[in-house]
């Protein structure tokens, strides 16, 4: 009991010692212990999860929080998050294993996953993914910009053709108007070897790319963003129809993704206002 007593009193009296150098009331400073965010700020943090569909940490609700003027260490965020319940939506398991593949006949491996690039419209990927409705499956193709993972086109249809992944790269096209060559990277899937995409990209002019088969490595961005897709929002829906999933993934490219979602690569920006930013600021040089 001695031994409690001489601890808590030093313990005391530290807290009093920083209290006088920081120039603060004791009583202020337990009661931020007790509280240390204000109930506005934890309105705040509820109000941007909900606002991001459920899907945001603590990373992220921190750094909205900091964008809001409110003052706290993401150590509390991340303890306040929990008590409240809200915690970030958790990907899909990789299966384990070496993946080599064997590279292209036709077209070599340009990008060699140099996924960092300096300039928009310089490097996209595309790839397809599938989507399950009651009324049977719909295929998903999407064009991003590695610059600023924003992505550029994209296309659902009933059937992996080749005008699905065609429709996905003209909506990039017409978008964008890129001034010089682009490199877009894609899979050896049959829809990227086929006459009419060879046909579009020579009209057109730009590089083409494949990773090596079966290596999804090589495509990782895209693997990236359809992960994001489908642990934050497809796979909590159960869709009834092939209209009502492209409405959702209108959502969430469209209204979310590119606008709203925050990226860790960008600076805690979303992709169209990191391209602002970065726009402004080579403007004003």
């Amino acid at each position: 009991m001695r031994y409690a007593f001489v601890a808590e009193h030093r313990v005391l009296f530290s807290v009093r010692a920083m209290c006088r150098c920081l120039r603060i009331q004791p009583s202020g400073f337990n009661a931020s212990l007790k509280s240390p965010l204000s109930r506005r700020a934890k309105e705040d943090a509820r109000q941007t999860w909900e606002e991001s569909g459920k899907v945001y940490g603590y990373r992220k609700l921190h750094d909205d929080l900091h964008d809001q003027g409110e003052t706290c260490c993401p150590n509390r965020v991340a303890r306040l998050a929990g008590l409240a319940g809200i915690k970030a939506r958790i990907g899909y398991k990789c299966r384990p294993g070496s993946y080599g593949g064997k590279p292209s006949r036709v077209i070599d491996n340009t990008l060699v996953r140099q996924f960092d690039v300096a300039a928009p419209d310089k490097a996209w990927v595309t790839d397809i993914t599938y989507i399950r409705t009651q009324e049977g499956f719909a295929h998903l193709a999407v064009v991003i910009d590695l610059y600023s993972r924003r992505v550029v086109g994209w296309s659902m249809q009933n059937r992996q053709t080749t005008d699905l992944v065609l429709q996905a790269l003209l909506m990039a096209v017409w978008r964008r108007k890129p001034k010089g060559k682009v490199l877009i990277h894609s899979d050896q899937g049959s829809q990227f070897t086929s006459m009419d995409w060879a046909s579009f990209l020579k009209a057109h002019n730009p590089e083409h790319s494949m990773s090596r088969r079966g290596n999804c490595h090589d495509n990782a961005v895209v693997a990236s963003f359809f992960n994001l897709l489908k642990r934050e929002y497809i796979r909590r829906r159960t869709y009834r129809s092939r209209d009502e999933a492209r409405q959702d993934v209108f959502d969430y490219i469209e209204m979310f993704y590119n606008l709203i979602r925050k990226h860790v690569r960008n600076g805690m920006l979303s992709p169209v206002e990191f391209e602002r930013q970065q726009m402004m600021s080579t403007e004003g040089v």
